[in-house]
Parts: structure tokens; sequence; C-alpha cells
């Protein structure tokens, strides 16, 4: 990573027409402190006659040094998985709802940017899930995921069956309406919605974690981030898989996917004095008695 910083991205959120003034000051702001700053083909569209030169996020590698993302924990997941194996930093500002990942205040961005920019922050280095499915012996599809890979049921009215192996060590073959592999930040996602456990994004482990199984019994698991996690479907019609809910891949009968750890992590920025579980508690409500 290069410090001082010398060529910073922005990146508004998609289709979003509230981060329009936002990027400006922002712009302006780094500007002003003698920074090169480019944006990417979808938020230029927001920043009419602006200065900025225009890359396209998988451009950016070997050019920016850190990419600013403004929008919501939905927006960093998408950015994070075409600018993380580039090696990008990332800082995200809040224009959403949560916030996990953004967590710059937008009434105090420039003056916690300007912070960072001086090389006062917390790198926090984020796992993320590399998918590949085989259709005999084929590759037909890949992807990375930030949060979880999902395979469910989708429309369809049962039950799928599946086999999962470690490994290729044989776990279990399961009827539910599906199966979440996440990561430790992902944990806090639909995992937690479906009974999973929270796990602190230090962690080097991933977590499988049953969507409605058939059998009780069957309850999330946590494995070491080396495994090989091989998902065999087994007496279903096409069902489909995503990868962070930003895209979405159909499953046929005897597909494997095969889901491991990206060698290259997501590098997020942080402000000093950033605490995981203070973030639980502000997000989770946990801080509030009833």
């Amino acid at each position: 990573m290069k410090h001082p910083f010398q060529t910073v991205a922005l990146i508004g959120k998609y289709k979003s027409q509230e981060i329009t003034g936002s990027l400006l000051r922002l712009g302006e702001f780094l500007v002003a402190r003698g920074l090169s700053v480019v944006v990417d083909e979808l938020t230029a569209e927001h920043l009419p006659a602006h200065p900025y030169r225009i890359l396209p996020l998988d451009g950016m590698g070997g050019t920016v040094d850190l990419a600013i993302v403004l929008g919501g924990d939905g927006t960093m997941l998408n950015i994070a998985r075409t600018l993380a194996p580039r090696g990008i930093p990332l800082v995200g500002v809040n224009q959403g709802r949560l916030g996990f990942l953004t967590d710059v205040s937008l009434d105090t961005m420039q003056q916690t940017l300007a912070a960072i920019l001086d090389g006062q922050f917390v790198t926090d280095e984020r796992l993320l899930l590399a998918s590949r499915v085989l259709r005999d012996g084929v590759e037909v599809f890949q992807s990375l995921a930030f949060n979880e890979v999902v395979v469910h049921r989708g429309n369809l009215s049962n039950m799928i069956e599946f086999e999962v192996r470690i490994d290729g060590d044989y776990l279990y073959t399961q009827r539910a309406d599906g199966l979440i592999v996440a990561s430790p930040t992902g944990s806090t996602a639909y995992a937690l919605s479906a009974g999973g456990a929270i796990i602190h994004p230090g962690l080097d482990v991933i977590e499988l974690v049953p969507i409605n199984p058939h059998t009780l019994s069957n309850r999330p698991i946590v494995v070491k981030s080396s495994a090989q996690i091989e998902i065999l479907m087994h007496r279903s019609k096409t069902v489909r898989t995503h990868f962070d809910s930003h895209t979405e891949f159909y499953l046929e009968l005897h597909d494997q996917l095969l889901v491991t750890r990206f060698p290259t992590p997501a590098t997020l920025l942080h402000p000093v004095g950033h605490s995981y579980y203070r973030t639980l508690r502000e997000k989770l409500l946990w801080n509030q008695t009833l």
C-alpha cells in the first residue's frame, strides 16, 4: 500500500442521485489536499461537468492507491469484490442504513478522512470467498463473495437435497431450503438470520449454516479457512446460488459448487479507535435496555 496516498477513487452508490452533493464536496476536499481523483464510469453519471479522470472499476489496479465508497454495505460488498483482488484498500462512508462496513459518518466525513489520509487509520483485512461451479467436470461459472455464498431452493415448493464434503471428507447429505457458506464478515448478515454464530472478522474460518433443515440436528458448523467446501446437488430441479445477493447462477442436478478462501483479502481502513464490538452494540441495538 502506498503512503501517503496519491490517487484516490471516488465511488458512489449505483443509481443514487442522493450522493451527488456528497461526492462533489468530497472531490473538492481531496483536490484541495493535492490528491489526484478518479471516478468509475457509473459514479461519473452523477457528476455532470466534473474534472475527474474516469476509469472502469476493473482498470483501477496499479493506478489507484485508495478507494472511498459512498453508500451502504451493499455498495461496499459489490465494490470490494472487484477492487480487493487488485490490492486497493477501501474506506466506506455510510449513506445507507446499517453501516457494518461503511463506518465513516457523513457528518464528520472530511475530518475523519483527513486523518486517514495522514496515515492515522486501522487496517482491517477481510476474508473473501471464491466459488466455482463444475458441470460434468467442466467449470461453467466462477464468482467472488464478501459476505456469503447461498444455495437456495428459490421458487421451488419442495426442499432441495445436497451433499457436503470438506476437503474431500464426507460431512452429510441434507434436505433443506438451502445452505449458507459465510465468511466472518457475512456472519452478521443472512447467516445470522438463519441461526448462525457471530464470528469476529479477524478469525480465519468459514461458517456453514443450513436454512430450515429437515433434520433438526443439522446445525451450523465452522471450518478452517483453508478448507475446500464441496456442495453436490442431489435429487433437485434447478436451484439458485447467490453471491452476496449481487450475482446468481442456476445449479442443475449433479452440479458441484466448490467454495474456497480467495488468496487476496479485502482491506478496509477504519478511523483510529474503531471497535468491532462497539459496532455490534450499535448496529444490533445491544446497548438498549427493554
